[in-house]
């Protein structure tokens, strides 16, 4: 069993920091990067001020960079003079095949998971040492989770997590295994030779199970969806404790994640599995 700690950690270096100073002499492309990486969930509409604080770049570049992406479409400006992110990125965004393509493949399965449990149905890939969210359906009345489609999850304290992190690279293991500390749920997983023995087990049984009792009890099923070349994300359905079991919600989210790897192979979608972001160890 493992905890599933909603608060998105970084593993290691793998992303830059928010709100580090460029060296000098940094590409326009990586400052542009660094301004847009400023926001996220809690700051969302921010001033010059602010977007200069957060990514380390002098006010008077980041206001030459933010009229730019404006220009672009990549910023918006709302009256007030704050800055958002802008429709243009989204509409880039939706042409990522490990984003939209791989959405759109999973939706049909996704729903049909969702209206059999009514609970939480999350779809995540590996991205730089973290779970991704690309997709989430949830009842009006399923327990609060913090989870967002576009967020981060810790690979090693979710069930989404645990599976990718599971078929992973051996490298991308063991600096996970390496760097482990114990999350805040309720965790089986204590020691780095906790994890390994539990991503042993999630390759051996093909799907990863848990639970956590902080804030309040959840837990998971997740298993493997896979095109033709290794998994290429994870599926999983998080509910309330009370009366959750593997017997009860495994069976459906393994034959979910299996119709999902069956359509994905079937259609021949290129592009979803990135060098060292899946495949068994």
């Amino acid at each position: 069993m493992m905890p599933m700690n909603e608060t998105p950690i970084s593993e290691g270096d793998a992303r830059p920091r928010r709100g580090g100073r460029p060296a000098e002499g940094q590409p326009v492309i990586d400052r542009a990067f660094a301004l847009l990486g400023a926001f996220d969930e809690n700051h969302r509409a921010q001033t010059l001020a602010d977007l200069a604080q957060r990514s380390g770049i002098p006010r008077s570049s980041a206001l030459r960079l933010a009229r730019s992406l404006v220009g672009v479409g990549a910023l918006e400006r709302l009256e007030d003079g704050r800055f958002t992110v802008g429709l243009r990125l989204l509409e880039i965004a939706s042409l990522a095949p490990r984003g939209h393509g791989l959405r759109s493949v999973a939706m049909p399965y996704m729903e049909d998971l969702f209206h059999v449990t009514r609970q939480h149905v999350l779809l995540a890939v590996l991205d730089q040492g973290e779970a991704l969210l690309i997709e989430r359906l949830s009842a009006l009345d399923a327990s609060p989770v913090r989870y967002r489609v576009g967020g981060r999850l810790p690979l090693t304290s979710t069930g989404v997590g645990l599976v990718l992190l599971a078929f992973s690279p051996p490298t991308v293991q063991e600096h996970a295994i390496g760097a482990y500390q114990p999350g805040n749920g309720d965790d089986d997983i204590r020691t780095p030779a906790d994890l390994r023995r539990v991503l042993a087990e999630v390759r051996r049984g093909d799907y990863a199970f848990g639970h956590q009792s902080r804030p309040w009890p959840l837990s998971t099923v997740a298993a493997p969806v896979r095109d033709d070349s290794g998994v290429v994300a994870a599926l999983s359905v998080v509910a309330p404790s009370s009366g959750f079991t593997d017997v009860g919600y495994g069976p459906a989210v393994r034959a979910a994640a299996r119709a999902i790897s069956r359509q994905v192979s079937a259609e021949g979608h290129r592009g979803l599995r990135l060098e060292g972001a899946g495949g068994r160890s």
